[in-house]
């Protein structure tokens, strides 16, 4: 991410009907990249590029509180959308937006217009990197997340203990119940992270639980993690679990292995797996991929077996 310009704000102060007098900055940053996927069967090949710009700005009052603005300009930025959601609104690049308020005796709250993540979201990602997603279709089984999206606040206590971070966050539902949730990580072993994560869901009897530990130890990086949704039913109810073991074999050059499951109801496991390699040389990264999954939506028919590699290639300038 490189910053390419500053845009003053205060020449749109006297424009803009509730608001007093005031200036500043925004930064506006983006990335270049350009990427090719090719999934099993006769989908045959697709194109990417980098297409999101991050304006970023704030300070301090004169109350000593400090301010953050973040705004996401991108077609599919949106983790919380489902796979059809993000196709059709494809055409709308306007995406996250948050403000954040913080000071060191007081903490931080964060409100997210759009885009936003509960403290128990935010943590439901697998430690393999949410391989299932690699395989985006509607019939898919996934694991079900709780809170976050639009309008949602995420809180972070200020630091009391040394290698301590706990964040509570609230989403409102309107005429459903609130999601509520929270979450708590501790870093204070060198190499070492460990955090948990609980919240309940805007149904009756609907709750979440994620856990995840991670630690290096030299060249080498292993991860796990485990989340439970808890449906008003157990048919759909699900449990996911994944893994990496990340191996640096240089400062240019590392290699993962990672894998998942999810388990859903009496629905078969589905069972995804990668293996991925980046170099970095001359502030280029060229980032190569394989992936698989079995039982994609939870039955063991023909061509619920897939696979998918990809290439990619960024640019820090």
């Amino acid at each position: 991410m490189n910053k390419f310009k500053k845009i003053g704000l205060s020449a749109l102060a006297g424009s803009l009907v509730a608001t007093s007098a005031m200036a500043g900055e925004m930064s506006v940053a983006g990335g270049a990249s350009i990427g090719v996927s090719h999934k099993g069967g006769d989908s045959g090949k697709s194109f990417t590029m980098g297409n999101q710009l991050t304006f970023t700005g704030g300070g301090e009052l004169d109350n000593g509180l400090n301010v953050a603005l973040s705004f996401v300009i991108d077609q599919n930025d949106d983790s919380t959308a489902t796979y059809a959601a993000k196709s059709a609104n494809a055409g709308t690049p306007f995406d996250s937006h948050s403000v954040t308020i913080s000071s060191d005796g007081l903490g931080s709250l964060k409100f997210s217009g759009e885009g936003g993540s509960s403290a128990l979201s935010a943590m439901d990602g697998t430690a393999a990197g949410d391989i299932w997603d690699e395989f985006d279709v509607s019939t898919a089984i996934t694991p079900t997340g709780i809170g976050g999206g639009d309008n949602s606040m995420m809180y972070t206590l200020p630091a009391m203990v040394d290698g301590v971070g706990v964040n509570v966050s609230y989403t409102p539902r309107g005429t459903a119940d609130a999601t509520v949730a929270w979450n708590a990580t501790y870093t204070g072993v060198e190499g070492l992270s460990a955090s948990v994560a609980m919240g309940d869901g805007s149904t009756d009897n609907t709750d979440g639980e994620a856990y995840k530990i991670s630690y290096a130890f030299g060249p080498i990086t292993a991860a796990y993690s485990s989340y439970e949704y808890n449906g008003a039913t157990t048919a759909v109810s699900n449990d996911t679990t994944g893994y990496a073991i990340t191996y640096t074999v240089s400062d240019e050059l590392s290699v993962t292995y990672g894998a998942e499951e999810i388990e859903e109801g009496t629905s078969e496991d589905v069972e995804t797996m990668k293996i991925s390699a980046a170099y970095t040389a001359g502030g280029m990264t060229l980032t190569a991929n394989h992936y698989e999954i079995e039982n994609r939506d939870g039955s063991t028919a023909d061509g619920e077996d897939e696979e998918k590699w990809s290439l990619g290639l960024s640019f820090a300038f």
